[in-house]
């Protein structure tokens, strides 16, 4: 099949769409398919998406159509995007755009729509309640002049799980909805790095119990709780140390407040980025992973933290209920008392945090990986193709 995957920006600093648009057309680029990838794309980005991307298996067989450094009038008209997409689309067979809002992929729907090629949406979340809470009138707006059009002329929206599935309900949208989970390489994360690694880069931490918040720094993540949840362990387990790993989209500044005033600045340490080694490193040195988030769609860090044998604590709104059925972790509701009781059973029990990433481990190996992803979004293509039955 000759596929168009679009998502705004190459950037995957922060995962999400790009790290997701990334690995999905590479996974189905590795099994035969001509796999073409458009997005905008910015100098100034270019070292840090080169060396994020180095290492995804089969990337190199993904052609790549940068929009380099639009500027704001192309990102509201999308006239070089137009062009491009319009140049690709003879041939192609599917669209798969990642993410909801932004005129690229309101232009890439457009197009495909008007070639007569098929295309979905993977929402990734952004069709959630409480993502459109987030600036509602805005997107409010957004549905009714433009974008519920484009859902609905969809061949089918990716959904993450079933919970995305029926959060999307009431927006009564006409194109069916199909789960279709995120995933990992494998080989992303094997051979993993020696234990002691990530301390070792860390003298200051010691051997003490890591609690590690590996992703973005934003409202939605859920650091407020965190640092209550952290503060209530550290009064009954005296050496636990909290690190906190990833770009400041936000919260950095509110985080860091909460953790001097409850007088933990000096057993908090906040990393900034991590990729590659490193963060595979730093989850192999950890006791443990918590995402308190407030909304998610599949998380790939989590997907990564099971695959390093890491057992999880995390909240129900990471939509991931699997977690616990499989006994890889600890599902909770948004309560840091809830979160401060787990941290400190699995830290106090090493066994059982034990056994807790080895199902993990063998969670994601069965059922989350890119290779099944991308097949299960081709045959999701060839179902939903005109003639198709």
């Amino acid at each position: 099949m000759r596929l168009v995957h679009v998502v705004t920006t190459l950037d995957p600093s922060g995962g999400g769409p790009p790290h997701v648009a990334i690995r999905l057309a590479a996974a189905q680029a590795a099994l035969g398919h001509d796999v073409h990838l458009v997005s905008y794309a910015f100098r100034a980005q270019e070292a840090s998406v080169t060396a994020q991307m180095a290492g995804v298996p089969g990337r190199e067989r993904v052609h790549l159509h940068p929009l380099v450094d639009p500027a704001a009038w192309e990102r509201l008209s999308g006239g070089r995007a137009r062009k491009l997409l319009g140049d690709l689309m003879p041939g192609v067979d599917f669209v798969h755009i990642h993410g909801v809002w932004g005129s690229l992929l309101a232009t890439a729907a457009g197009v495909a729509r008007a070639a007569g090629v098929p295309y979905c949406f993977r929402p990734a979340g952004m069709l959630d309640p409480w993502s459109l809470r987030q600036k509602r009138w805005k997107k409010t707006l957004a549905l009714a002049t433009r974008y519920r059009a484009l859902l609905n002329g969809a061949a089918f929206l990716h959904t993450l799980n079933e919970d995305e599935q029926t959060l999307i309900q009431p927006l009564r949208l006409r194109s069916p909805a199909i789960v279709i989970p995120n995933g990992i390489f494998l080989a992303e994360v094997q051979p993993l790095p020696a234990r002691g690694t990530f301390r070792g880069l860390h003298p200051e931490l010691g051997d003490a119990p890591l609690v590690l918040f590996l992703s973005r720094l934003h409202p939605k993540k859920g650091l407020d709780v965190l640092a209550e949840a952290f503060a209530r362990l550290a009064s009954r387990h005296p050496t636990a140390r909290l690190v906190v790993a990833g770009p400041d989209e936000g919260a950095r500044a509110e985080f860091q407040a909460r953790v001097t005033a409850a007088g933990l600045a000096s057993r908090v340490h906040l990393v900034g980025p991590l990729y590659g080694p490193q963060k595979l490193a730093a989850l192999v040195d950890a006791t443990c992973f918590c995402l308190p988030s407030r909304q998610e769609g599949l998380s790939v860090a989590i997907l990564e933290a099971m695959a390093s044998g890491l057992p999880v604590v995390i909240s129900a709104a990471c939509h991931f209920p699997e977690v616990a059925q499989a006994k890889a972790g600890v599902v909770l509701p948004l309560d840091a008392g809830a979160f401060a009781e787990a941290l400190e059973r699995i830290i106090r029990a090493p066994a059982h945090a034990a056994e807790l990433g080895a199902a993990g481990r063998a969670l994601v190996r069965d059922r989350y990986t890119w290779e099944a992803t991308a097949s299960a979004c081709l045959e999701a293509y060839n179902r939903h193709r005109p003639g198709a039955t």
